[in-house]
């Protein structure tokens, strides 16, 4: 019947490929199939129901064959067919799988002729059959009938090109021997693909139906067309003999009296006919497994490789065992404990790419997000410096005041310090639910026991919340030790002193060095498509200037701004906008770029504004605020002041910005020591210490190591692709030693033949 080996490797692989899409995974063996293309009505069905030696496919005139049929034909005692889209269902009369093909075909394509690339899967068990893999392509093509599309050629070829492009495919080069051999279209596709012959068989059909007085002798004794494999001739049933119900044994004892009787054939009727044609099939197909042994060996060792850890945990596993569970308890909370550090302290295993977590978020919201919140909460100028003039005047009382008084400094200072509360609270928040996610995205490795997860990352979330009320209690304390007592001798304060003299530019004064880059990076520069459009550039911001080039190598500069009266303000989001904006302008009312009063620049996220923007406050460029216009003061906004109150109004602002910088500066520094100390330093010890003693408490052991049903059903068929590997790997050996094989042909000596000169390789002449 065939090769052994080879019987026995194909269902295991067929068993193998099972096991790996069961888990959603590919092994992606190279398994050998045979392709069979031709023109349409070349004979290309009949010769596999010759190979089955059932009628089973539709047949008619014009294209037939409508979607590729996979053909599974599987050595058997019994005899039934199965198709992939009706899984359980056997057939056992073959008309109702002909029935079946042309309804599922139907379905896709409809019933006027069209085509479609998706496979039908058609297994068929027998025991007439040789274990093999052979698809059925639709006929080739050239002009378009019923509902088909205009380019059906196109479509056919690419299909078929699809399957035939594959270095394990065999191509069956279906040609009637009615028609011219140089204009087959069967050979010309498979020269394309197979240049050098090396898996293209001829098969010549229709040998009967020749004119009389022709025969195709040159053809099949390889000299017409010379192939490497050459051609076999086979003679298949008529449509009187198919449609008068004429047994396949009687058709293939037909076939092989056709070849000893007729006096052009009989000298090669030994290599005729459709068992020689299945015994050069099998002969093909074990050849090419021979070849793919060694790789295919080595294939399914790493596979067996990666699996054997797990395996040796599940071989000897009982769910029910106490001990086990209490020693993956154990495991779990050590290694979510272990998780949970690493994402706040950073680590070099793991690293995320893609997007900031854990300890990295945190550090943001402390460095950048928090100062930024500072900032944007700094006084009103204008409303600031109408409460100074009123504590002034209401501290003086019916007295004309010769003195800035002390205690007008100290109330506006005591107002300002308490708004400090908001941001460092709405920090603590930010902070919190970061912690929170931290721990769900930890959890995600305690999956396999639903419950256990459940549990862990409630008592954790909830402990977090817990230090959440402490450590802003902590954090108002420290502001109320702020408000408590005004120390005006702290060696940064500038005093009454250099208060009274110190001018605007000196309090703008930057502290960074002028040639310092604070951050480079991408931006969009939004501009209206009248005036060019939105173009991404590189920008370059130092403490001086911010400037924009073509791309990062920073050669070619298309502009550099300074920094000097530049303020930020907040742009809404465009309507079809998915970018996030923000402007910078001049508060002298100048062009900044151009003839653009703002430049507004757009980030991907609202994290890399925010982060941009706490960026611009180091290089001095603060956020506008609300209404601030200087100088505009109307008389009935405050009464007039005379210029000794206007000195005074403005020596206590100087006072007061130097001390709210004092104040800002500590806050800064405390905030991040605090939450880290009570909150995130708690929470790690938390988990180590104590997060096993409140599991415990929480309930059952067994309920909570409860494993879950897809963790069982991913052991179950772990353990079966692990025990399929390894009788893979068995029946392999047995092969590698018992398999008998021919070797390739050699070339067909054609020397003798007029080549076309277009033509560079040794097979074809067109």
């Amino acid at each position: 019947m065939g090769n052994r080996g080879m019987e026995d490797l194909i269902p295991l692989i067929n068993k193998l490929q099972d096991a790996f899409s069961s888990i959603g995974q590919s092994c992606n063996l190279d398994l050998p199939q045979i392709a069979v293309v031709g023109g349409q009505s070349a004979g290309k069905s009949s010769v596999l129901e010759n190979f089955v030696g059932r009628d089973f496919l539709p047949r008619g005139s014009g294209i037939v064959t409508r979607r590729p049929l996979i053909l599974q034909l599987v050595n058997s005692k019994a005899e039934y067919a199965e198709f992939l889209h009706c899984k359980g269902r056997k057939f056992v009369d073959f008309d109702e799988v002909r029935l079946e093909i042309e309804a599922e075909t139907d379905r896709l394509t409809g019933s006027n002729k069209g085509i479609s690339p998706i496979p039908i899967n058609l297994r068929v068990y027998s025991p007439n059959v040789l274990n093999l893999t052979l698809i059925d392509l639709p006929g080739m093509t050239k002009v378009a009938v019923g509902d088909q599309p205009v380019d059906i050629e196109h479509q056919i070829r690419d299909m078929l090109l699809q399957f035939i492009t594959k270095e394990s495919c065999l191509i069956l080069a279906v040609t009637p021997a009615n028609t011219d051999l140089a204009n087959s279209d069967a050979l010309k596709i498979a020269k394309e693909v197979d240049p050098q012959g090396l898996r293209t068989i001829g098969v010549i059909t229709k040998l009967d139906l020749m004119d009389e007085g022709t025969d195709a002798r040159d053809i099949l004794e390889n000299k017409l067309l010379p192939l490497r494999r050459g051609y076999i001739g086979v003679v298949n049933r008529s449509q009187k003999d198919i449609d008068g119900k004429k047994d396949i044994r009687a058709a293939l004892a037909a076939e092989r009296k056709f070849f000893l009787s007729h006096p052009a054939y009989r000298h090669i009727a030994e290599r005729m006919g459709t068992p020689l044609l299945q015994k050069t099939l099998n002969q093909q197909l074990t050849n090419h497994i021979r070849d793919t042994l060694p790789g295919l060996r080595s294939k399914l060792q790493s596979q067996l490789l990666s699996l054997e850890k797990e395996v040796d945990e599940y071989k000897n596993f009982r769910p029910d065992d106490p001990a086990r569970k209490t020693k993956a308890l154990l495991q779990m909370v050590q290694q979510f404990g272990v998780d949970f550090e690493k994402c706040i302290e950073g680590s070099g295993d793991q690293v995320d790419t893609s997007n900031l977590s854990g300890g990295a978020k945190i550090n943001r919201i402390f460095h950048e997000r928090f100062p930024f919140e500072l900032v944007k909460m700094e006084f009103d100028e204008k409303e600031l410096r109408k409460e100074i003039s009123y504590a002034i005047k209401n501290i003086h009382g019916v007295r004309t005041g010769l003195f800035t008084p002390d205690l007008a400094f100290e109330a506006i200072v005591k107002k300002q310090i308490i708004k400090l509360k908001e941001p460092c609270l709405k920090c603590i928040d930010l902070v919190i639910q970061e912690l929170i996610n931290t721990v769900r995205q930890c959890t995600n490795k305690l999956g396999s026991y639903p419950r256990l997860r459940e549990e862990t990352e409630r008592i954790v979330t909830t402990y977090i919340r817990e230090r959440d009320s402490k450590t802003k209690d902590q954090v108002l304390l420290l502001i109320d030790i702020e408000l408590s007592y005004i120390n005006t001798n702290h060696e940064d304060f500038i005093g009454f002193a250099n208060a009274q003299q110190r001018t605007a530019a000196n309090a703008t004064k930057k502290r960074v060095m002028p040639n310092q880059v604070i951050r480079r990076g991408w931006l969009t520069i939004n501009i209206s498509i009248m005036k060019g459009g939105s173009k991404d550039y590189w920008f370059v911001l130092t403490a001086e200037s911010l400037s924009w080039y073509k791309d990062e190598e920073e050669k070619e500069k298309k502009y550099m701004l300074p920094l000097d009266n530049l303020k930020l303000r907040d742009v809404e989001k465009g309507f079809m906008s998915s970018k996030h904006v923000f402007a910078i302008f001049n508060t002298e009312q100048r062009n900044v770029y151009k003839d653009l009063r703002q430049i507004e620049l757009a980030c991907d996220t609202q994290e890399d504004v925010d982060s941009w923007k706490a960026s611009f406050l180091r290089a001095g460029v603060y956020p506008e605020k609300d209404q601030v216009i200087k100088n505009t003061m109307t008389p009935g906004d405050t009464v007039s002041m005379d210029p000794q109150l206007e000195r005074q109004v403005e020596t206590i602002r100087n006072l007061v910005d130097s001390y709210i910088g004092i104040v800002n500066k500590s806050i800064r520094d405390l905030m991040p020591k605090t939450i880290m100390h009570l909150m995130i330093n708690s929470a790690k010890d938390f988990i180590h210490s104590e997060l096993l003693a409140y599991l415990y408490n929480a309930g059952d052991q067994g309920s909570l190591m409860e494993e879950s049903a897809e963790q069982a059903q991913r052991r179950d068929e772990m353990l079966r692709m692990y025990h399929a590997l390894k009788e893979a790997l068995v029946i392999i050996g047995d092969i590698s030693t018992t398999t008998v094989s021919t070797p390739v042909p050699p070339p067909v000596d054609d020397t003798w033949m007029v080549k076309d000169p277009s033509s560079t390789h040794s097979w074809t002449v067109s």
